[in-house]
């Protein structure tokens, strides 16, 4: 019993136990913002892979735009409602669709 009085008592042993208590719950840094900051670290990397992903795709396209014919009309049929003589366009509005559910 006075062993443990001892080592309870111990100088080192509760200003090393304050030290972690301070650290862990009360610092600038605690671990909950630690935790926190980690997740949004995570959540911040899958953006970027997506985003490098989307520029990816992009650079693609514009090299595609820039050398390939077909790919411009498409582009400007697609984007632009461009249209050949003597075709007709039909626009498809899904909003009535979306207003309803």
């Amino acid at each position: 019993m006075q062993r443990l009085k001892r080592i309870v008592t111990n100088k080192y042993i509760l200003a090393g136990t304050f030290f972690l208590v301070w650290m862990l719950f009360f610092d600038q840094r605690d671990i909950f913002q630690q935790l926190d900051r980690q997740k949004d670290l995570n959540q911040l990397e899958t953006k970027k892979v997506f985003y490098q992903k989307e520029i990816e795709k992009s650079r693609k396209e514009l090299s595609d735009l820039q050398s390939n014919p077909a790919a411009i009309e498409k582009f400007a049929r697609e984007r632009f409602l461009m249209k050949k003589d003597g075709e007709d366009i039909f626009i498809l509005d899904d909003s009535a669709a979306v207003k309803n559910n």
